[in-house]
């Protein structure tokens, strides 16, 4: 059963280009995992956010994308570029 995952990101003002270059990478990374379905990153045009949409094969692949280096990294760094980060696991109803 597919795992649905959407992440909210809040660049901080001054990193925010460097956020979008690694962001933009781990979309590249995440979409070559075989346990990959969906990975799509957008950016609000209302409010300065990025929005992953992600689903997942399953939950074992989405474990192993967990402890991909160039996840670990960005989370290394993401209280140095962001305000935050919020990740809402759903269930798709229709």
């Amino acid at each position: 059963m597919s795992i649905y995952l959407t992440a909210i990101v809040k660049p901080k003002p001054e990193t925010k280009a460097e956020l979008r270059t690694l962001l933009l990478n781990m979309v590249l990374q995440s979409r070559k995992e075989d346990a990959c379905i969906q990975y799509d990153l957008h950016e609000s045009e209302e409010k300065d956010l990025f929005i992953f949409q992600e689903e997942w094969k399953d939950q074992a692949g989405l474990d192993l994308h967990n402890k991909r280096e160039y996840l670990l990294d960005f989370i290394g760094k993401s209280s140095l570029l962001t305000d935050g980060i919020v990740i809402h696991k759903t269930s798709k109803i229709a």
